[in-house]
């Protein structure tokens, strides 16, 4: 009973081994990519991922499975700066299979005087490629360094909130007389600017901006106030029309 027991783990070990893998002297008969990618988002599509692999000649149809180099797949698409991950391996069929994670943007900024990209959840820096997106877009002063850690931080927030995802048009970045980054708000309905301050605390700011909303707004209407100022605590400065 214990020789018995002993041969099936054995085989099982050889099993999972090697009548798994390919057969070394079997060509790659297929590539089975999945480009994995946001609803809302584009930054490349199957065919640019394979133009990569065939550009650094290491696509695999038509190889030997033993001379596919996994690991070299893998690092080359790990380079381009639109992807987030990368997983490949071969299948017992003669099939490689690529499963690629694209990056997701989810803020879109246009620093002055300078060209625009994407920050993603990350706070990943992507180029622009020029792709419809359905971003927030922040503009005015902005460095990479708060664009991939205040910025990356609130574009988050707004993808996750539905409301505030709709109500929010434009965030205008600009330096106060300390020199330090504040931001002013442009939303989609009503023509008044909301002003938050820092986006130290920006939940809480809106949250006191929402209920602003249900309580005031329906009351005196949308076009009462030119501004409404949100960076003390506790408080909402209203400035009439």
């Amino acid at each position: 009973m214990m020789l018995l027991a002993v041969g099936l783990v054995v085989y099982v070990v050889y099993a999972s081994l090697f009548l798994s893998q390919p057969d070394g002297k079997e060509k790659c008969q297929a590539v089975e990519l999945i480009v994995k990618q946001g609803a809302e988002s584009s930054l490349m599509d199957k065919e640019e991922v394979e133009t990569i692999l065939k550009n650094a000649r290491i696509y695999p149809t038509g190889m030997l499975m033993k001379d596919v180099n996994t690991k070299k797949i893998e690092e080359t698409l790990r380079e381009n700066e639109f992807i987030a991950e990368v997983e490949c391996y071969k299948s017992a069929d003669g099939k490689l299979c690529i499963s690629v994670k694209l990056r997701i943007p989810v803020i879109y900024v246009s620093p002055d005087e300078q060209d625009g990209y994407f920050v993603d959840a990350q706070g990943t820096i992507i180029p622009n490629r020029h792709c419809a997106m359905d971003l927030v877009v922040a503009s005015g002063n902005i460095d990479t360094h708060y664009a991939s850690t205040k910025l990356a931080e609130f574009g988050c927030f707004l993808q996750k909130n539905e409301f505030w995802n709709r109500q929010i048009e434009q965030i205008y970045v600009v330096k106060n007389k300390k020199g330090e980054r504040v931001v002013e708000l442009i939303p989609r309905v009503g023509n008044q600017v909301v002003y938050l301050g820092s986006l130290d605390d920006f939940q809480g700011k809106l949250r006191r901006l929402r209920l602003f909303y249900d309580k005031a707004i329906d009351a005196v209407g949308w076009e009462k106030y030119a501004r409404v100022n949100l960076e003390y605590d506790n408080q909402i400065i209203c400035t009439k029309r």
